[in-house]
């Protein structure tokens, strides 16, 4: 996630306990070198867009496995740590924008490394996840979220930093390079840096306190409470995202987490489904309103129309018009009416107001329904006779109102 506020003393030991992190953990290449280069051939020109790295990809390598070290490979070597701004996080900018300013700069924080990393994944049909939480380095707890990524490839979630695994941060400046320990990282390894929010995201058995993260007690094995996380995830992957937080809040609740950070990340999901929660009822109210809103449009025009055949009728039919012309005019402000009741029976809910508006509105159409079956039934008559016949019925009928 984007870092917001800073001191410059803090930022200062972010610089050096950041070197320590990743220089410490470097690993040489294993059995990537393939992959890689194959992977950083890809023409300039299909890098401007997530799906068309995603289809040189897929084009270039068959195996998840070998797909997913490609989507590291390519995002490590591709983006800058930006240094400048890594405290200037926009919490307005959309999930796209994050993805296409990373891709047009070439830069970015730890949310455009791990949204471009899971944007492609996602692209490639790979089942991926930015998991949200923060890190301890240097034996210190840095208090200021990080963001990584979860995949599932070979039939189990594996862990992927490609922040941390592009390079590390001296002196103010980065310098790119490429750190294995952060590709496929052990969730054991792992814990002992990133600490996720949910700890679902921990991928152990046996959950880490966050009061143990902050004190360097990384051994989750030794936890007496099981956590079943596949069965976890499993069902998260399959819930929308309202439902998604609402799990998160749970757990992070049922863990007992107290961190600084935690107790952000709880606040945070707290007021996102309650403001969720509200925009869902205002756009159900909207919804609700619109619906109405048609149906007294249908209505107005329903009756404008029947007050135009009756005002026809009382002219006596006057100028002439054929009779499929005068059944028409009926037909049309039957069709409106129906219109208008089928809109309400759409509607459900709605504040107190609104519901006696609805029901005002029923006694009107069916009021319109009485009017209008009478006209139908005079049309009935009036037909089949004569033109005698037909001038005999013509009698003074009021309008609606």
């Amino acid at each position: 996630m984007s870092v917001r506020h800073a001191s410059s003393k803090i930022a200062g030991l972010v610089f050096i306990i950041l070197f320590w992190a990743l220089v410490s953990a470097a690993q040489p290449d294993a059995d990537y070198q393939a992959v890689d280069t194959r992977t950083l051939a890809i023409p300039e020109s299909q890098t401007k867009k997530t799906a068309a790295i995603a289809d040189y990809i897929r084009a270039n390598f068959s195996t998840d496995e070998d797909r997913v070290r490609a989507v590291f490979i390519w995002v490590a070597s591709n983006l800058e740590y930006d240094v400048e701004n890594m405290f200037n996080g926009d919490v307005k900018e959309t999930l796209e924008e994050k993805i296409a300013k990373a891709l047009r700069n070439r830069k970015g924080i730890c949310e455009n490394y791990a949204a471009v990393f899971n944007d492609v994944c996602k692209k490639l049909n790979l089942q991926s996840f930015v998991v949200v939480g923060y890190t301890r380095q240097s034996g210190f707890t840095y208090y200021i979220p990080h963001g990584w990524c979860a995949v599932f490839v070979g039939k189990k979630w594996r862990l992927y930093d490609p922040t941390w695994g592009s390079g590390y941060i001296s002196d103010n400046k980065f310098t790119a390079s490429i750190n294995n320990a952060y590709y496929d990282a052990d969730p054991a390894a792992l814990i002992k840096t990133h600490m996720p929010f949910d700890p679902m995201w921990q991928l152990h058995d046996f959950v880490l306190t966050d009061a143990e993260f902050a004190a360097g007690a990384p051994d989750a094995s030794i936890r007496k409470r099981y956590f079943n996380y596949n069965d976890t995830i499993s069902a998260y992957a399959r819930m929308d995202e309202m439902a998604r937080f609402a799990a998160e809040l749970r757990r992070i609740e049922a863990y007992g987490a107290t961190s600084a950070l935690h107790n952000s990340r709880r606040q945070y999901l707290k007021n996102t489904i309650a403001v969720r929660l509200y925009n869902e009822k205002v756009e159900r109210q909207n919804k609700i309103g619109d619906a109405f809103n048609a149906a007294v449009a249908d209505y107005n025009e329903g009756v404008n129309t029947l007050n135009g055949f009756i005002e026809y009728r009382n002219k006596q039919f006057s100028p002439t018009k054929t009779d499929e012309a005068i059944q028409a005019m009926v037909d049309e402000a039957e069709k409106l009416l129906t219109k208008a009741k089928a809109q309400l029976v759409t509607i459900d809910g709605g504040e107190d107001k609104l519901k006696e508006m609805i029901g005002q509105l029923k006694r009107s159409i069916a009021d319109m329904d009485k009017l209008l079956a009478d006209q139908k039934k005079f049309l009935a008559a009036y037909f089949p006779k004569d033109r005698a016949g037909r001038k005999a019925m013509f009698v003074k009928y009021s309008r609606t109102r």
